[in-house]
């Protein structure tokens, strides 16, 4: 757990701490389903000020005449918060208290202190770069779900209207089951004073990547505060598969196109919800490969106002690479780094941080699964046959030196190290840095061939949408590792998505 955000606060007497999640957004279907069925326990509209800071994420607000002001003790693993009031006083302010307050802003005391009016707590703010004084409106719904209390409320800062639901408890557990029974399990964690921050682009900025490829698209979103520590706020993907029934010349299904766009749109929604936020739009192997690559391109312009740029190749070789170096820096030498996807695989070769080559090859899991018929159980000769064909592909690799290390980034990647660990839920930490041998490659590749796809979705840690193209993703993988003369290799979490973050943005300072 993270500790608190000012250990010097003193917390009062018989204070009873409480975990909260707060869900900020603009759409909340399957909370409002819940919500609209139960009775309100008391509707209530208010005018308050907050105080917020570009140094901390403190709640420090003017209410009904009091300034109240709340302090984050801890976050779980899980991202779930421990709050707790650290304060509650009437102006004027004593200086105790004023120190109090500025202690859980991040904000230095006044050369002269003493005590402090409300006037004289908004000159104080207003004069400083790292205070801000926020007007926010609110109508909220209180409601008791299941022990915890939940509110859902309605929100206005600088003219901009928004949501959100908050619930809260002092048991972690209660917390974390009304989140998923309100459909709310996949939105993050954002306390109100970021929401205010995020929205007003006050102190941080958030950034989001969205890449297009053959198989899924991926999102990744993430906050930087001012001193450049970096929170993740949402990292998915979701299989769309713009590659199946590709014609033979490369043009993409409408259907494939459709649901591609869609779940585009949806993530864009997603990163805008806060407010203010650099998009970053990518397109891979499938896309770039496609004639009408402008159905999609153009369809999500329309749609969203972003941009989608199909790069190239060798361009998404290098992002790979610097994604998965910065983030495996305990892998020495000389490093082979390779990410197959549904349309093609992207090999990097390169010492630290010096690239020495960077290629792509059209091999990849969507294409070499249909042509084969890999979406269910086949015979031991049709793999062989699968294996022979994907080394011919891979010619590309032979006669090359022995790398020291192979690093493997990518959805067929991840999904091998998260089957090996037979992980029920997909945790991107034990992922991170596992090593997969041979013979766990020759485990799986048995698993899958002779079970049919619903069979395999049953496997704890595969995703099942890629039920039908994890065979074909697995033989790509071993043919690589024979080609190179390895017998493991070890996957990174951290794919292209993150590589565009480091290339177009820099890299955070730490990450939390």
């Amino acid at each position: 757990m993270n500790s608190s955000e000012n250990p010097a606060v003193k917390f009062p007497a018989g204070v009873v701490p409480r975990w909260e999640w707060r869900v900020v957004g603009s759409r909340f279907d399957a909370a409002d389903r819940v919500l609209d069925g139960r009775q309100s326990e008391r509707v209530d509209t208010s005018h308050e000020r907050y105080f917020v800071s570009a140094r901390s994420n403190a709640s420090v607000k003017l209410r009904g005449g009091l300034l109240d002001m709340k302090l984050r003790l801890d976050v779980d693993d899980r991202g779930l918060e421990l709050w707790a009031p650290a304060l509650s006083a009437e102006f004027p302010l004593s200086a105790d208290d004023l120190a109090t307050i500025l202690a859980g802003l991040g904000s230095a005391m006044p050369s002269r202190p003493g005590p402090c009016s409300l006037d004289g707590l908004v000159d104080l703010s207003e004069s400083r770069d790292d205070l801000m004084v926020v007007a926010v409106s609110k109508k909220r719904r209180h409601f008791r779900v299941d022990g915890c209390m939940v509110e859902m409320t309605d929100i206005t800062i600088d003219g901009n209207v928004g949501r959100s639901v908050t619930i809260e408890s002092p048991d972690a557990t209660q917390v974390m089951d009304t989140l998923f029974r309100l459909g709310l399990g996949d939105r993050p964690n954002i306390s109100m004073a970021r929401g205010i921050k995020a929205l007003l682009g006050f102190g941080s900025s958030r950034l989001a990547v969205i890449d297009v490829g053959t198989n899924s698209v991926k999102y990744h979103l993430e906050e930087r505060d001012a001193d450049g520590t970096s929170s993740t706020l949402a990292d998915r993907a979701e299989v769309t598969r713009l590659g199946e029934n590709q014609s033979d010349d490369g043009v993409l299904d409408a259907a494939a196109v459709e649901r591609t766009v869609e779940a585009i749109r949806a993530m864009v929604t997603d990163a805008r919800d806060l407010g203010p936020v650099d998009i970053v739009g990518i397109g891979t192997a499938g896309l770039r490969q496609a004639p009408n690559r402008s159905s999609v391109i153009d369809a999500v312009r329309d749609r969203v106002a972003v941009d989608i740029e199909a790069i190239s190749g060798p361009e998404e070789a290098r992002l790979a690479y610097l994604a998965a170096t910065s983030a495996l820096p305990t892998v020495h030498g000389n490093r082979a780094v390779f990410d197959s996807g549904g349309g093609s695989t992207q090999f990097t070769f390169g010492r630290g941080d010096r690239i020495d080559e960077q290629f792509s090859v059209d091999v990849g899991a969507v294409r070499v699964a249909e042509e084969f018929g890999l979406a269910g159980a086949v015979s031991p000769a049709t793999l062989e046959e699968v294996l022979v064909s994907i080394a011919s592909r891979l010619a590309r690799l032979d006669g090359r030196t022995r790398p020291d290390g192979i690093i493997a980034i990518g959805g067929t990647a991840t999904n091998l190290a998260a089957v090996a660990h037979g992980l029920a839920e997909y945790d991107p930490d034990v992922v991170h840095g596992t090593v997969v041998d041979l013979a766990e490659l020759d485990r799986q590749i048995e698993m899958y061939r002779s079970r049919s796809a619903d069979e395999r979705r049953t496997v704890a840690g595969l995703q099942t949408a890629r039920a039908e193209v994890i065979l074909g993703g697995v033989c790509i993988v071993r043919a690589i590792l024979t080609a190179l003369g390895h017998d493991a290799m070890t996957v990174s979490d951290r794919g292209l998505r993150h590589g565009v973050v480091i290339d177009r943005f820099g890299p955070a300072a730490t990450t939390i």
